[in-house]
């Protein structure tokens, strides 16, 4: 009888020292993904940002019309094209 009170005893505190291990592994992992959550929300604002103003810049089309300068203008307003896939949606 003791030595089955011994063995769960054993059983109790070895599961309660693997829970209360997984526990705090699973909180520092939270806390990195909050994290990557914030730099994502915030490189995508800069891509909102940077959207909205290039809009504002050529809303006359006085680049596009441009030779030399409309090709480069449109250039970077294909790779905001790209930038604006990877905003982020609201969840």
């Amino acid at each position: 009888m003791i030595i089955l009170i011994l063995i769960l005893s054993f059983l109790v505190v070895g599961l309660g020292f693997t829970t209360i291990n997984l526990l705090r592994k699973n909180e520092k992992q939270e806390d990195i993904l909050v994290g990557y959550l914030q730099y994502l929300d915030k490189i995508s604002q800069i891509i909102e940002f940077i959207d909205t103003k290039l809009k504002d810049i050529d809303h006359k089309g006085s680049f596009k019309s441009d030779d030399e300068i409309g090709f480069f203008f449109e250039e970077i307003q294909n790779i905001q094209k790209v930038l604006n896939e990877f905003k982020i949606k609201d969840l």
